[in-house]
């Protein structure tokens, strides 16, 4: 890596730039993001050498002038890699500029948009991996408990609820209100009793009834939660690989978060509800390294132990010591590790990989991969550090911009309800300054909304 230029400093946004046009800068930031990459030292030059005031013109000219956002633009760029020139050009961090030279909301969207602190990530200089270093031994020792939103119901009477659902679906018209109160405040195990009473009182299938009485996304949302886990699992994965296309995302996500018994638990419901065993439905589905690693995520053979300090250190050198550019031998060590070892032992690897490279394995990886293997890899890293996060990002994606990701949305919300939504939730509003409630009220409408909010389980 280039080192930092010696005495180089930010020209600083305290003072207005000379001769400053916002509409030339807005012109000039659109050609540097325009086409097949893009020029991230102009865009910087842009950045750091305009004041406060100056820069949210270039925003509203870029609006005015192209009818996109500036920020929503800046974010689709690789934030690390303009993070990693500021510090070699100035030595000091994006976010360190940003924090000192802006303010009020513009100031928190610049920081989100910058992702991180260099000078205390331990990214791309010593002094910071030391830092980073301290905040993996903080994080291995606290003990985070998980909570969903939703939980068993007290005084839980099935003949009533089967009642209560007959009724709400009998005759003309569907008491919509009534079918989503009754199922998204019961746990799964009781959602199965309510079904197999139902099917006792009224010889009728509930699930076949639910599916003639209510459509769209409140049904896929509905008929999820009456579905056990594991199977509810098989049918995403599934549902991914049907069709001409891959939902790759969908795979990486399931695969990537679920404990050994879940997968394995996955693995008997795909068999059991399509007659084909889930390593045989990849193995057809996707190809090269991609597919080995989802193969070997699919087995559910993580190791479950603690961490294993000599060995940490041995695996950090093991990825640390593959030659840049090298990708085949960098993707087949990352995944012999990475698919293998228990959380926490992987939790010690990436600390002693600061430790030895001074720089995070999340950034290692976005710098070294691309694509499929990338996604995959990065999901267990985060996931490793913190899988609420991983889920609040992954929701918040699925909510951001013009259009909705029902799919990515009822996902996650059915999947995490008992296990850890309460957390995501805490996650999504400290990273977001918004709570998920108010995210799912702007973005979802109608019946689905309401059982949404539901599953959310309140305001923040």
């Amino acid at each position: 890596m280039a080192k930092p230029a010696q005495g180089a400093k930010y020209r600083g946004s305290i003072h207005d730039f000379p001769g400053f046009d916002p509409n030339q800068d807005a012109e000039a930031l659109y050609t540097a993001m325009k086409g097949f990459g893009s020029d991230k030292e102009a865009i910087l030059d842009i950045i750091t050498s305009r004041s406060n005031r100056q820069r949210q013109e270039v925003c509203q000219s870029y609006k005015s002038l192209y009818g996109k956002d500036l920020i929503d633009n800046l974010n689709e760029l690789d934030m690390l890699d303009i993070r990693e020139i500021f510090r070699t050009k100035y030595e000091k961090s994006l976010y360190s500029m940003i924090k000192n030279d802006t303010s009020g909301e513009y100031k928190k969207t610049l920081l989100k948009l910058c992702g991180g602190d260099d000078d205390a990530a331990g990214q791309f200089f010593p002094e910071a991996a030391q830092v980073a270093y301290q905040m993996w031994e903080l994080s291995a020792v606290a003990r985070v408990e998980l909570k969903g939103t939703v939980r068993p119901a007290n005084d839980f009477n099935p003949d009533a609820d089967a009642k209560a659902l007959r009724k709400a679906m009998k005759g003309l018209g569907t008491d919509e209100d009534t079918i989503i109160d009754i199922i998204t405040h019961r746990s799964n195990a009781q959602r199965q009793q309510i079904r197999q009473t139902f099917k006792s009182h009224f010889g009728r299938d509930l699930m076949a009834d639910l599916k003639s009485e209510i459509s769209g996304d409140l049904a896929r949302l509905i008929l999820g939660l009456m579905m056990p886990p594991a199977h509810y699992d098989a049918k995403q994965l599934k549902k991914a690989m049907e069709g001409a296309g891959t939902d790759e995302k969908a795979l990486i996500e399931i695969l990537a978060t679920r404990t050994n018994a879940e997968i394995r638990a996955i693995n008997e419901a795909y068999k059991e509800d399509y007659h084909k065993s889930l390593e045989d439905a990849i193995s057809s589905d996707t190809s090269g390294h991609f597919r080995r690693i989802l193969i070997s995520l699919a087995t559910g053979n993580r190791e479950e132990g603690g961490e294993n300090l000599d060995q940490a250190r041995e695996d950090a050198q093991e990825i640390a010591d593959t030659p840049s550019g090298d990708k085949t031998s960098l993707e087949t060590r990352f995944m012999t590790i990475l698919c293998t070892r228990s959380y926490p032992h992987l939790r010690r690897v990436f600390q002693e990989f600061i430790k030895m490279t001074n720089y995070d394995v999340e950034h290692t990886i976005k710098k070294e991969m691309s694509g499929d293997v990338r996604d995959a890899f990065v999901a267990i890293v985060q996931s490793v550090k913190n899988m609420p996060l991983f889920f609040a990002d992954k929701l918040y994606k699925s909510m951001k911009g013009a259009g909705t990701d029902e799919k990515t949305l009822t996902r996650i919300m059915v999947s995490r309800s008992e296990i850890d939504l309460l957390n995501i939730r805490r996650e999504f509003i400290e990273k977001y300054d918004k709570s998920l409630h108010q995210a799912i009220e702007g973005d979802t409408s109608g019946d689905f909304l309401k059982a949404l909010l539901a599953l959310c389980g309140g305001e923040d």
